[in-house]
């Protein structure tokens, strides 16, 4: 059994393989004590071989899931980087170890599911946005913010855009509330747009368009273009890895 990590921003996500399958998984937001919370929850769980990790976070908190793996099982955690090739995959990045891992790993997850060509979105803290060929060449992407760091952004901008209740996503806005949920969550969906437009005839004309992240269920309504939601893309992508990677030191 192999324990798979995946630091995101907004939170840590952590499954335990057997095989091709999933048997324990669990996740936690960085707001909680991530020490305490662990080793409760990894008492009760069996004692993997390996542990895995990925990581686009902070140092510090790389630290803090070694030493909780360290104290739960006795294991260091492999910290996979992004590579120039791995799994079939071969990143465009003239620096590829500047392209997050998560996003190497849900194209690993993608080249090894057989969804190829494709355009792989994911939303969360931000939104990210990769091609990827049949044959596994990265082309590129881009960066932008997901809709509640927009939201974020505007008012910590301004001094009269405050407010007073919770937005919902609307074709034309009445209130404030609406008019800034919906013009951010709408800036979203037509970057998602944009960008498949852009990359389909470099992927052969008909791309599978994937959905990932913790907000893709809210996002995935208001796409032009039809969307497969596929969660846990980093979890995927690592278990790939992990198939393919023996144990080599505290890192990959």
């Amino acid at each position: 059994m192999i324990l798979l990590l995946d630091l995101g921003n907004t939170r840590l996500k952590f499954a335990l393989l057997e095989g091709d399958t999933f048997v324990q998984r669990g996740a936690l937001a960085w707001d909680a004590d991530i020490a305490r919370e662990l080793a409760e929850v990894w008492h009760a769980w069996p004692t993997p071989s390996r542990v895995v990790g990925a990581s686009v976070v902070d140092a510090e908190r790389e630290a803090l899931l070694s030493d909780a793996a360290r104290d739960a099982f006795a294991l260091p955690v492999q910290w996979v980087r992004s590579p120039m090739q791995a799994c079939g995959v071969t990143s465009a990045y003239a620096e590829p170890q500047r392209l997050g891992v998560d996003r190497f790993l849900a194209m690993v997850d993608a080249k090894a599911s057989g969804r190829v060509p494709c355009v792989l979105a994911s939303i969360g803290t931000a939104l990210t946005l990769d091609a990827l060929t049949a044959d596994g060449q990265h082309l590129g992407g881009w960066i932008a913010p997901g809709p509640l760091l927009m939201q974020q952004s505007v008012l910590g901008a301004t001094v009269q855009v405050r407010p007073s209740q919770p937005g919902l996503v609307r074709d034309l806005a009445d209130n404030t509330a609406d008019a800034l949920v919906s013009g951010c969550w709408q800036a979203a969906a037509a970057l998602i747009d944009r960008f498949v437009s852009r990359t389909t005839e470099a992927l052969g004309g008909s791309p599978t368009v994937t959905l990932g992240g913790g907000d893709a269920d809210v996002l995935a309504p208001l796409l032009d273009h039809e969307v497969t939601l596929v969660p846990d893309t980093v979890l995927r992508g690592l278990a790939v890895w992990a198939a393919t990677h023996s144990t080599g030191g505290d890192s990959l």
